[in-house]
């Protein structure tokens, strides 16, 4: 069976539809059909069926676009194994990241992939529901994301996570506010302010929605952003209290002051997430280990500080 009709036996099976798949490897669908049909012609029984307008995998195509997976693998391993042969990390990555992480983390990390000669990472942001990160490994090869720590929406996904970081989520107030002064905070003191929230499905609603229950009423959400400097600009602006994470927001303003909460878990886990069978890269994992080694530093820094 020819490896690259494998390939897209498994994009089938990961994005679900010929015209996505066509879009992501930059054929038309009657070409991708076309190959398709031929890979059934190898294998000697029908990989797919008819659903609708479209098409969806039968048993036999489930199963063997796992076993696509696997030799996916270790195609990538063989690769691998021979850059290492040679010690040259080489080829492009493709990264996508969120936004406090991409200005806080990518940058330090990029400067010291700039010294290897022959890699090439390619990056972008997007900030999408947690939920949505591991859509993202179809398309890119490292894909930051984050979460609740014990919540993982990609399980079952056969990806693999790097733990980055654990990171605080404080309260961030406006210096002048009434509760500035305190070491700490608990819900008890917060459920009654006005909340700058985070859009549902973003993991900052889980923390929230704990206080709600630790204190026994509804918070007043006011306004739902993402950008993290629009919710310090609201904040600044004495327009309500938000979370804002403690190693990733860069240097907040000296209007603002940052108070630690008690009682609930208020912490999100950052990973980079990638397909089993681009985690083998040798460039890949240069990029990994460079991620890993940047976030511990970042954790460091504001441990001394």
């Amino acid at each position: 069976m020819d490896v690259r009709r494998l390939d897209l036996l498994r994009e089938l099976a990961e994005r679900g539809s010929v015209t996505a798949v066509a879009e992501a490897t930059g054929r038309t669908p009657s070409a991708v059909s076309q190959q398709l049909k031929v890979l059934e012609r190898e294998a000697g029984m029908p990989l797919t069926e008819r659903s609708g307008r479209g098409v969806v995998l039968t048993s036999a195509g489930h199963a063997l676009a796992r076993s696509a997976a696997d030799v996916a693998v270790a195609l990538e391993r063989a690769t691998a194994l021979w850059d290492e042969f040679r010690n040259h990390p080489s080829g492009e990555v493709s990264l996508v990241t969120f936004p406090t992480v991409g200005a806080t983390l990518l940058p330090a990390v990029l400067t010291d992939l700039a010294e290897v000669a022959g890699l090439v990472v390619r990056a972008t942001d997007l900030d999408p529901e947690a939920a949505e990160f591991a859509d993202l490994t179809s398309d890119f090869d490292i894909v930051l994301a984050h979460t609740m720590p014990g919540v993982l929406p990609w399980g079952g996904r056969g990806l693999k996570a790097v733990p980055l970081l654990t990171e605080p989520l404080d309260i961030g107030l406006p210096a002048d506010h009434r509760l500035a002064g305190r070491s700490h905070l608990t819900p008890a003191d917060l459920v009654d302010e006005t909340w700058l929230g985070v859009p549902p499905g973003f993991p900052f609603e889980r923390i929230l929605h704990a206080i709600e229950q630790q204190a026994g009423q509804r918070a007043t959400v006011s306004q739902r952003f993402s950008d993290m400097r629009i919710i310090e600009a609201f904040i600044e602006a004495g327009l309500g209290i938000a979370f804002v994470p403690r190693f990733t927001s860069g240097t907040v303003p000296d209007s603002i002051v940052l108070k630690p909460l008690r009682g609930v878990a208020s912490a999100r886990q950052i990973v980079a997430l990638v397909r089993p069978d681009v985690a083998e890269r040798l460039a890949v994992r240069t990029v990994l280990d460079v991620l890993v080694a940047r976030a511990s530093r970042l954790e460091q820094e504001h441990a001394v500080a």
